[in-house]
This record gives C-alpha cells, sequence and structure tokens, in this order.
C-alpha cells in the first residue's frame, strides 16, 4: 500500500506536473482530487510540450491509469478538447482514464455567473472558468453530477430547476442573454455519450488499488495558500488542494497515506489578486517574470513574482503535513548577482510567529530578509547536488535548514531529465 500526496507549497504555478510525471514512472495510478479546468500543468518530453488542466499528467506514461476525482468539477468542453489533443498526438488513453461518476459538471451558466462577477468591483481575479459557481451548487447541493447524465428525466428535471434560478440572477444582476435550456439539455446528454467509456465508481477503483498494493500518485491543483479553509481568505480558490483533501476528493482513508511531497518553487509568484508579502513590483521581478515564462498555462495571465517567502512555507509544511520538497526553477535565479529569503515577518514592526489569518494583517506584513550570493551561470544538464555551483548548494541546503524538511527533488531546467533526486 503506498500513496503519495503531491501539493502545491505556494500559491500555485510551483511546477508540480513536471514533479507529477517524473514521478508517475513509478506509480500505477496517478489520482487528481479537487479543481477543474482553471489549472493548467505544463509538461515537456523532448520536443513536445504538453498543457494538461483536468487529466493527471501521468497520462503521458502508457502503463499508467489516471483517475479524476469525485472532488474535480469537470467542463465537458474542456475535458473533450483535452483527450482529443492528447489522441492526436499519439497518447493512447482507451481503459487507462477514469472519471468519478460523483464529479460535478461546469454548465454553461456558471462561467456565465463567473465572467459576471469578475466584472464587478473587487474581484478576486478567477479565471472566469466557472469553477467557484460550481462549487457553490455543489454545496448548496444543486449540482449537477455525471451520475445524473444516466437518466435523461432526472437531468431535464435538475437543469429545469437550475435554469429558473440561474437566469433570473443573469438578466435581473447583469444583463445577460438567457439560456436555451433544451438546447442545454441535448449537449449534455451527448456528452454523456461521449465520455461513458470513462466514467468509473473511482472509489470504489482507488480502494481495490490500494488493497491490491498499488502505488498512487494523489496530485491537487493550486496551491495551498488557495486553500478554502486554509489559504489567504477571500483571494482563494473554491476548494481543499490542501493534501486533505486527497481524502474527500478521492474517498481515501488518511490511513492509506505514505508521504506527502510539497512541490516549492525557488522563488514565489502569484496569480491575480490579494496579499503577496515578497512581491517585486521592480525590474528584478520582471526578469524573474521573463526568465521563468512566468504567464499562465490556462489563462496566460502574468505571474507576480517575488523572493522565496519561508514564514508562508513554513504554514504550508505544517497545515499539509510535508515529507518532503521538490524544489523546480532553481535555474531562473542564475541571472541575478544576489538572491535574497524572507526568513520573518513583521506587522507594525513586531515579529509574528504565525501567518495571519486576515488579508489585512498579510498586507501590513513586512519581511525580514537573509541576502545570498547567486550563481551567475545556467543549470540546464546539471542533474547532481555535487555538479550545482557551490552557491546553488548553499541556496538549497538553507531552504531545507530554515524549513526543517528535507530537500528530496531539485529541478534545474524545463527539460523532464534536468530534475534530479538528493
Amino acid at each position: 500500500m503506498s500513496v503519495r500526496i503531491i501539493v502545491g507549497a505556494q500559491w500555485g504555478d510551483e511546477g508540480k506536473g513536471k514533479i507529477v510525471d517524473l514521478l508517475s514512472e513509478h506509480a500505477d495510478i496517478v489520482a487528481r482530487y479537487q479543481g477543474g479546468a482553471n489549472a493548467g500543468h505544463t509538461i515537456v518530453h523532448g520536443n513536445k510540450k504538453y498543457i494538461l488542466h483536468l487529466i493527471p499528467s501521468g497520462i503521458l506514461h502508457s502503463s499508467v491509469h489516471c483517475v479524476i476525482g469525485n472532488g474535480v468539477v469537470i467542463d465537458p468542453v474542456a475535458l473533450m478538447d483535452e483527450i482529443r489533443m492528447l489522441e492526436s498526438l499519439g497518447v493512447n488513453i482507451d481503459g487507462r482514464l477514469h472519471i468519478s461518476h460523483k464529479a460535478h459538471l461546469i454548465m454553461p451558466y456558471h462561467k456565465m455567473l463567473d465572467q459576471a462577477r469578475e466584472k464587478l468591483a473587487g474581484s478576486i481575479g478567477t479565471t472566469g472558468r466557472g469553477i467557484g459557481p460550481s462549487y457553490i451548487d455543489k454545496a448548496q447541493r444543486v449540482g449537477i453530477r455525471i451520475v445524473d447524465l444516466l437518466d435523461r428525466d432526472v437531468l431535464a428535471a435538475k437543469l429545469r430547476t437550475n435554469f429558473e434560478e440561474k437566469s433570473a440572477i443573469l438578466e435581473a444582476l447583469y444583463d445577460a442573454e438567457p439560456i436555451d435550456i433544451d438546447r442545454l439539455i441535448e449537449e449534455y446528454m451527448a456528452f454523456d455519450t461521449q465520455i461513458d467509456p470513462f466514467i468509473t465508481d473511482t472509489t470504489s477503483f482507488l480502494h481495490q488499488a490500494i488493497k491490491d498494493g498499488k502505488s498512487i500518485l494523489a496530485e491537487g491543483a493550486q496551491g495551498a495558500l488557495l486553500d478554502l479553509d486554509h489559504g489567504t481568505y477571500p483571494f482563494v480558490t473554491s476548494s481543499n488542494p490542501t493534501s486533505g483533501g486527497a481524502c474527500t476528493g478521492l474517498g481515501i482513508p488518511p490511513t492509506s497515506i505514505r508521504d506527502i511531497t510539497g512541490v516549492v518553487k525557488a522563488y514565489s509568484t502569484r496569480v491575480g489578486n490579494g496579499p503577496f508579502p515578497t512581491e517585486l513590483n521592480d525590474n528584478i521581478g520582471e526578469l524573474l517574470r521573463s526568465e521563468g515564462h512566468e504567464f499562465g498555462a490556462t489563462t496566460g495571465r502574468s505571474r507576480r513574482c517575488g523572493w522565496l517567502d519561508i514564514p508562508a512555507l513554513r504554514y504550508s509544511c505544517m497545515i499539509n503535513g510535508i515529507t518532503e520538497i521538490a524544489l523546480t526553477k532553481l535555474d531562473v535565479l542564475g541571472v541575478l548577482d544576489e538572491i535574497k529569503i524572507c526568513t520573518g515577518y513583521r506587522i507594525d514592526g513586531k515579529p509574528t510567529r504565525y501567518f495571519p489569518a486576515d488579508v489585512g494583517s498579510l498586507e501590513r506584513v513586512t519581511c525580514d530578509y537573509i541576502t545570498m550570493p547567486g550563481w551567475k551561470c545556467a543549470l540546464d544538464g546539471v542533474r547532481s547536488f555535487e555538479a550545482l555551483p557551490a552557491a546553488a548548494q548553499e541556496y538549497v541546503s538553507t531552504i531545507e535548514r530554515l524549513l526543517e524538511t528535507p530537500v528530496t527533488w531539485v529541478s534545474t531546467s524545463p527539460d523532464r531529465d534536468d530534475t534530479f533526486r538528493r
């Protein structure tokens, strides 16, 4: 029995897809446990680049089975586009993709509500892809699940009930165009036919795999600091990307989990609005954005960039129970003469031991920094710790010491082969 959870330890975009892809070589199953098509995992295989939004990146390994769990909200259009993209690139998914019959669906009215709300003042900077409104319906117990597609009458009744409420909101508050409910029913019945071969009781599938001693990787989307309960609320996602979300999002017991790998970018980035203590609004921030190609894989939005934030990472290690760290994008820092690490927070001039729970306090944070020398060279092709420049070795060792958590994986370029285990 072996379940390893891969979590993003910052605000997302840490390079989880590359680490999952790497570790998938030795896994039997890769299972996605939350989020929707607002997440984008970029994987480079040779001269091919794959951007996956819903299907776990383990699908690129022919022997690996991939699960989309009940905690994921599924956009049918995005899912079918992804399936067709993989097939066009010669990736065979037959018998290898398993989609939970309990997963909720994103409907067109969810996207319309999301986009309309984002136009209002005080938006949180969502992708507008209907993720939040779909989770709202799930919590209100009016969501449409994949299992509802099995009965046309049940689907039609649920959709018509939702349609009346959503249409009234869209027309009254946002002056939106009315939805054609009959066409919507036909579209989703057609979708059911397309995905029927993949629909599975994934909870039973995973429990049998655990019983059989299979190796399972559970992956989340976004990052721990965007967690609905434990992130920088309200500037968070609508689900739980922290490690605890794997149990509810897949239906696996906590007792089945062996390791929790936290993926950490060698600096910090954040997309959208919200507090960001180490943000660099200067030429260094621009340089990191340019060198790190810090633009969203899903939306193309620019990522805000800043120094590595140890207080935030200590908090992330605590709430996730991280047992090891995979450090990504170390190569990006190779253009800098010196590198800073935030080692502590002060609020109104006083040191604080804890990661602030409220946005107001986090926005008032000032950071204590240490400064380290840069290594001023490329790291492409470096595949061992000993081959790293001395300054890069010291940077990795300092992170390990400050977090009191081993850095066991290091990535030195976008190429999947330029990642080594210490």
